[in-house]
């Protein structure tokens, strides 16, 4: 069975005022490096940090590395009186700041606003392949079906003080940069590279770390990595996500070994399947995968399961799969969370019905992200105690 790891970006927050808080450098300061595996490490901004898991070979290996992760983060911030968070985007305005690296600093200066904003959190699942090779016939396998994962792990309904109106705006504020989103179909591995080298030639990006498709050809590790999803509110849904994507690579694979060709979608269509997804989450349409026309949400999300499901019966994954799933739908996705946050909240003040979260309320949204934030770590820690809290060089 293929090993699957992540990358989860948090933000660290005040848990009183709910607002974002510039301590990266304070979490990390005393902190050796890791030999390898899970650890910390810095992001593009002071106010966010990222765990790393170490390659797992199943859902619950996988989620036990998730909440460890999870909890060291969250034991350093609490040495500085903050928390973190598992939410996408930062629901009360903050000015942000960078993280002091000359690579970042260059990015500051060349892309201006957008970088100056991006104080935006994602989840990243790598999956292993046994080569680049088979990596291409990956992502040229599995584009069309990557809008469902932004769908099902929406978590960031607010942006800069106000609501949005979109489940995932990470995912609009993540698309403003030159190389996001979608690809087309490369065809081979020579392909990828051509294309790659071609769009390091214009000199618009800096290096190739800024090649920020929804899925790519990991630099450093042997994998695929999927970059399409919002950091997830519960630990149990990044684990689940985690387990979709490697069936996701899996079944690429296979249908490779039957000489299935990928679907040739147009990426415009893509663009706007992920638009969608990114607007309306789990609460109306979705674009099938299959036709690129709206049907209701759970149908698509149930569609991607059955698509998936003869390899995740094979690994003994369908079962959680489903319950996961369905529990996902019956509860909404942690844009639906939030919004819940703020109206409990508001419902607590007397507030008139609908009316939009103030500050306070919003606050609140952040108090209950970061108590879920950490959910099940504790029992993790008790099983499989956490080592010394560890750190990885900036990227």
């Amino acid at each position: 069975m293929r090993t699957f790891g992540v990358e989860e970006e948090l933000l660290i927050v005040d848990p009183v005022t709910g607002g974002p808080l510039a301590l990266a450098d304070a979490l990390l300061a005393d902190h050796d490096e890791p030999a390898a595996g899970t650890g910390l490490s810095h992001e593009l901004k002071l106010e966010q940090i990222e765990t790393q898991t170490r390659p797992c070979h199943s859902y619950t290996e996988l989620l036990q590395q998730v909440r460890r992760g999870r909890a060291m983060a969250n034991q350093a911030a609490r040495q500085h009186g903050a928390r973190v968070a598992a939410i996408a985007t930062s629901p009360l305005a903050s000015t942000t700041h960078t993280t002091p690296d000359p690579r970042y600093a260059a990015m500051l200066d060349r892309f201006g606003i957008i970088a100056t904003e991006q104080l935006t959190c994602g989840f990243h699942v790598h999956t292993s392949v046994e080569s680049a090779e088979e990596g291409v016939v990956v992502l040229d396998h599995i584009r069309d079906k990557l809008a469902v994962l932004t769908a099902l792990t929406a978590n960031s309904p607010y942006w800069r003080g106000l609501p949005t109106g979109f489940d995932s705006y990470r995912t609009q504020a993540w698309n403003r940069w030159p190389t996001s989103g979608p690809s087309a179909v490369f065809g081979s591995l020579t392909a990828y590279r051509r294309i790659v080298k071609r769009l390091l030639e214009t000199g618009v990006i800096l290096d190739e770390g800024m090649i920020y498709f929804d899925a790519r050809i990991s630099r450093n590790h042997p994998t695929v990595e999927v970059r399409v999803a919002d950091v997830c509110l519960r630990s149990e849904d990044a684990a689940l996500i985690a387990v979709l994507v490697r069936a996701l690579v899996e079944t690429a694979s296979l249908e490779m070994l039957d000489g299935v060709e990928p679907t040739a979608v147009p990426t415009a269509l893509l663009r706007m399947a992920s638009w969608q997804a990114s607007n309306s989450g789990l609460r109306g349409d979705l674009l099938d995968f299959g036709d690129f026309r709206p049907q209701p949400a759970a149908d698509v999300v149930w569609a991607l399961v059955d698509y998936l499901s003869p390899v995740l019966d094979d690994q003994g994954e369908l079962k959680l799969v489903k319950a996961g799933i369905s529990e996902i739908l019956e509860r909404g996705n942690g844009a639906t969370e939030q919004r819940a946050a703020a109206v409990r909240y508001n419902n607590r003040r007397h507030h008139p019905p609908g009316s939009p979260p103030d500050h306070e309320a919003l606050a609140a949204v952040v108090g209950h992200a970061a108590r879920v934030t950490v959910q099940g770590a504790a029992a993790d820690a008790r099983r499989d105690p956490s080592p010394t809290l560890t750190r990885v060089r900036r990227p």
